[in-house]
């Protein structure tokens, strides 16, 4: 029996190793900038004014140092022309699980959730795998920033805001702790739920322990939940709470209130019902998807596809993402969500600036990216055309300077099957 366990334990091990390339991603992150690079000859997108013909931008050391028709270019400088392509800020993917998941029918790679219902201690940037083969797949249409979120249970812990280029989780975090995801409890019609009951109990427990732990020479002993409630109960850090109907939506705005918390919704299906009130207290929305169906039979075809032009006429603060659609690998499809959404009434400027500069304010890292600015990352994308069309090629990118590679397994496969048929062709030619 042991001799059969030993080999039972040996086999899994092979097995494991075996499987492990197939997680990995073949793309070598990009090297830091060692000399200024200048792109020239452009048409410069820098989302805060309209487009520089002609333009001009330089980095130094990962960060934009002019944007303009006429800079200085430093001697010594790497100049390229771009005879007349475009550059914009990379797309900002606001809620994916990007790096926590990467096989949905191979439980060995998800690591999207933890044991229990309450997890405020989860920190998403820690687990988040930088050899994922959907990271490639994603920049390759322009998405260079997403924030990774846990899921499951009441409290999932803080999502996180990667850059998706780099070796190790450290050097790919923009932002460890973005907000703090949370499920919302559905209310009853008279406001009653035994889940908010108990997440207001732990509300009430964490403001005192708290306080507890602030008393000189205190003896409150550490509980790691508890003290992960800091940064919200501070107002440093937002609860991200997934709520898409009107009732739970207006719950959470109350709750907030109530204890005086930062607040993003996300979801936000009947936000528009809510408009009011969330622009009273300043509560942003993530659109969790444009490219689907409608929640309910009785609604338009178009409800999910006309949700941000109507949040953004009822002035709302909101961003979208392509969330709904599927938490990882369909997170470069980002730019064709916001293009349905200008097809539906969103005006084009509100379009791509709901999947840069928006998510970045959002999310608290608008100093870094989201635009072409003097002082922001050089965090940046050159394209054949309009983002948002899908014929649009990305055909140049950097992470903070770095030079990212534009291959993936997608364009590995193609060009393996274009080999095959050019083979095909040549057999034909022969007979």
């Amino acid at each position: 029996m042991n001799r059969f366990f030993c080999l039972f334990h040996s086999l899994l091990l092979v097995a494991a190793v075996v499987a492990t390339p197939a997680f990995a991603s073949d793309e070598v992150p990009g090297a830091p900038q060692k000399k200024a690079i200048a792109l020239t000859n452009a048409i410069v997108h820098t989302i805060l004014e309209p487009p520089i013909a002609d333009g001009v931008v330089l980095f130094e050391n990962g960060t934009i140092t002019a944007v303009g028709r006429k800079v200085k270019i430093p001697k010594g400088a790497e100049v390229i022309d771009l005879q007349g392509q475009h550059v914009y800020p990379g797309l900002i993917e606001a809620m994916s699980q990007i790096g926590l998941r990467e096989v949905s029918a191979v439980r060995a790679s998800i690591d999207s959730s933890e044991a229990g219902s309450i997890n405020p201690n989860v920190k998403a940037h820690v687990a988040f795998n930088p050899d994922s083969e959907v990271i490639p797949v994603t920049r390759a249409n322009g998405v260079l920033i997403a924030v990774s979120a846990p899921s499951g249970g009441r409290v999932s812990g803080y999502a996180s805001v990667m850059q998706l280029d780099g070796w190790t989780w450290e050097q790919m975090t923009v932002k460890a702790a973005a907000g703090l995801v949370v499920n919302w409890p559905f209310p009853a019609a008279d406001g009653a739920s035994e889940g908010l009951q108990e997440f207001r109990e732990l509300i009430e427990d964490a403001k005192a322990y708290h306080r507890a732990r602030a008393v000189p020479d205190s003896r409150q002993a550490f509980d790691i939940r508890l003290d992960a409630f800091g940064p919200v109960l501070e107002g440093t850090t937002p609860l991200i709470v997934r709520a898409s109907d009107q009732r739970s939506i207006q719950s959470a705005v109350a709750f907030a209130v109530e204890y005086d918390l930062k607040l993003v919704i996300f979801g936000g299906h009947d936000a528009v019902l809510c408009a009011d009130l969330l622009k009273k207290h300043g509560v942003p929305v993530i659109i969790d998807s444009v490219l689907r169906r409608p929640r309910r039979r009785h609604e338009p075809y178009d409800a999910a596809y006309t949700l941000a032009s109507r949040l953004s006429r009822k002035g709302v603060k909101f961003c979208i993402s392509g969330y709904g659609r599927e938490e990882t690998w369909n997170a470069r499809n980002l730019p064709y969500h916001a293009a349905m959404a200008a097809a539906h009434g969103l005006s084009y400027a509100d379009a791509l600036r709901s999947i840069t500069q928006y998510p970045a304010e959002i999310l608290g890292i608008d100093g870094q990216v989201g635009t072409l600015a003097v002082g922001r990352d050089a965090t940046i994308i050159v394209t054949s055309g309009d983002p948002l069309e899908i014929d649009t090629q990305v055909n140049q990118a950097w992470v903070q300077g770095r030079r990212v590679q534009l291959t993936s397994r997608h364009t590995r496969l193609n060009d393996k099957y274009e080999q095959k048929y050019e083979q095909q062709r040549a057999q034909l030619k022969a007979r």
